[in-house]
């Protein structure tokens, strides 16, 4: 940008250092926004921080650090303030010379320089299991926009969905699917209650059908043989903790015995239910504005001997020990709540097993930052993880990981129930089919990831002010509306005088308009792309403000084409953000 002012005012404070205190001249000077409008544009705390040192009240400090100050036509008076703050009022210019800074950059506005990290941003990484539901689509809309605000702040981003398409839950999927199959042949098995229950397993059903026919039946009798008894109750609450246990038993008796009586046949139908499920979810993502560059298959892990790789390397480390005939990492030795099983005593290796190489695979392949998007529930799993890399001897300083809460889905004041084995929970496709993408990629970011968030179906359908995607919406339709009502060469703006803005709104919409360049690398430092969100709704709040106080297109030309020059100024900015959100710009509505 032509002009930082918080790197001009450091620059005046430091000149004003080398007559109160030119020992100091180098110490770090903080310059920051005020809370209240009525302190100033800026403010530093510099006289307090010299108090100590200098040993004097910071007050007659901060008096002769302004004294001193160099003179600035960038800066109309510096004032002190409570116990020796020194508030900073820019003059007029300082505040609209952002405009040509907007216009100059363009698309560009806001973006940092190549800084030359190489991140990777895991996101979603749903269970092919079934269809995305509501909570998988905040991770989505929160994974994408995180990934999008740190390309824009600089990095080389790198998405990635890691595919779970080896392990037990593929294996419900797999034998709910042939239960279901079993039952278009009459081949009735009791279907547990523990399996997967949606419609979308009944379709799957009937497509092995038609692709195989009768080619994977057998006899009810021969599977019920070799699966545990489970319990007669069906309703779940009614179930206690050693039935419950019983229930997984027989789920597992039933994957074996299809194992053991479809032999390759298994292989095809878990194969299709995996196909169609992350066929399913892949289409929803794009659907969604919601892309990956690399799908990681877990499968890959063992297939390549990443996980017997990982588990011997810690063994040979002596993070390793047998009990019951089951491999443990000594996982407390890393501040963990208790030791976890990485091999099983039938020499099945564990989910945690395939995550430790995961994450060595990760840093293999040379990123300097992995960060890592996880459900709430998941928050006990990060010790371990990082333990197995420090047991590893990898940098855990290069993984982060950021815990997203759940969403609750509100229909007419009421949350809908959420539990993907039963089949009951709203679909991330239905959601958009109903409110929209813009509503849902939007909706997504109004909580900090880590709190939890309502989703107020009727508010984001709703065409008013206090649906936020909408206001923000209408502020780029309103500056469309306006420019192609003026219909002059907006080409022409991009080095427009604007001496003529001076009305108060004006002034503050054109210091909203320097706030975004911070609010990028706020947002990317933090990982917090809900506050690029915040940021639109207060930008669309001042343009909405400016535009019913102030007439743009006066007779005035000087005026009227200094107006136009902020519009677009404004315009422009709120596509960069909603770009970062996933969000288009409509031009009318």
């Amino acid at each position: 940008m032509s002009f930082d002012p918080k790197a001009h005012l450091i620059e005046l404070l430091r000149g004003a250092l080398l007559s109160v205190a030119p020992d100091h001249c180098n110490c770090e000077i903080v310059i920051e926004r005020p809370k209240q409008a009525s302190h100033g544009d800026f403010a530093s705390n510099l006289a307090l921080q010299l108090a100590r040192a200098l040993k004097d009240n910071p007050r007659k400090i901060a008096e002769r650090l302004v004294q001193e100050l160099p003179p600035s036509d960038w800066v109309r008076k510096a004032e002190i303030a409570g116990a020796g703050f020194i508030n900073f009022t820019l003059a007029a210019a300082a505040k609209t010379c952002v405009v040509h800074d907007v216009l100059a950059a363009g698309e560009n506005y806001g973006r940092r320089s190549a800084l030359g990290r190489k991140i990777q941003v895991e996101f979603v990484s749903a269970n092919p299991t079934g269809p995305l539901h509501v909570g998988h689509g905040r991770g989505a809309a929160y994974g994408a926009s995180l990934a999008a605000l740190l390309a824009f702040a600089g990095n080389t981003v790198s998405r990635e969905y890691y595919v779970n398409d080896a392990g037990r839950q593929m294996d419900i999927l797999a034998v709910s699917t042939w239960l279901r199959y079993l039952e278009l042949f009459d081949e009735y098995v009791p279907f547990p209650p523990n399996a997967y229950q949606g419609a979308y397993v009944r379709e799957m059903a009937e497509q092995v059908k038609l692709a195989h026919r009768d080619t994977y039946v057998h006899p009810a009798a021969a599977v019920l043989a070799v699966a545990p008894a489970a319990p007669a109750r069906r309703d779940d609450s009614a179930y206690t903790k050693e039935e419950k246990e019983q229930l997984e038993l027989h789920l597992d008796g039933l994957i074996a015995a299809g194992k053991d009586l479809l032999g390759e046949g298994w292989f095809t139908i878990h194969g299709h239910a995996l196909n169609e499920q992350l066929s399913d979810g892949r289409s929803d993502l794009e659907e969604f504005g919601v892309h990956f560059d690399v799908w990681f298959s877990e499968r890959s892990l063992f297939d390549t001997g990443m996980v017997q790789r990982a588990v011997a390397e810690l063994e040979k480390r002596g993070h390793i020990y047998v009990q019951d005939g089951a491999k443990w990492f000594r996982s407390t030795a890393f501040g963990d709540e208790k030791d976890r099983v990485v091999q099983r005593d039938n020499g099945i290796y564990t989910y945690f097993a395939s995550d430790i190489a995961y994450h060595l695979n990760k840093l293999e392949r040379g990123f300097d930052k992995v960060i890592d998007v996880w459900g709430a529930d998941h928050h006990g799993y990060i010790p371990r993880v990082k333990g197995a890399m420090q047991a590893l001897d990898l940098d855990t300083q290069k993984l982060d990981v950021t815990l997203i809460q759940f969403v609750s889905l509100l229909r007419n004041g009421e949350k809908a129930s959420m539990s993907t084995r039963a089949g009951e929970y709203v679909t991330l496709r239905q959601v958009r089919e109903e409110v929209g993408n813009d509503a849902c990629r939007f909706f997504y970011m109004l909580r900090k990831q880590d709190q939890a968030l309502d989703f107020d179906l009727e508010l984001a359908k709703s065409q008013s002010a206090d649906n936020p995607v909408y206001y923000v919406q209408y502020a780029h339709a309103r500056l469309c509306s306006m420019l192609a009502q003026w219909g002059g060469d907006l080409n022409g703006l991009v080095q427009t005088d604007l001496a003529p803005l001076t009305s108060e709104r004006e002034l503050a919409l054109c210091a909203r308009l320097r706030e975004f360049p911070e609010v990028i690398e706020h947002a990317a430092r933090d990982y917090a792309p809900h506050g690029v969100a915040f940021y639109l709704k207060d930008l669309a709040a001042d343009f909405h403000g400016w535009y019913n106080s102030d007439r743009v297109l006066v007779d005035d030309v000087a005026l009227r084409t200094a107006r136009l020059a902020l519009a677009l100024a404004v315009r422009r900015t709120l596509v960069n953000g909603l770009q970062l959100l996933g969000v288009s710009a409509p031009e009318s509505m």
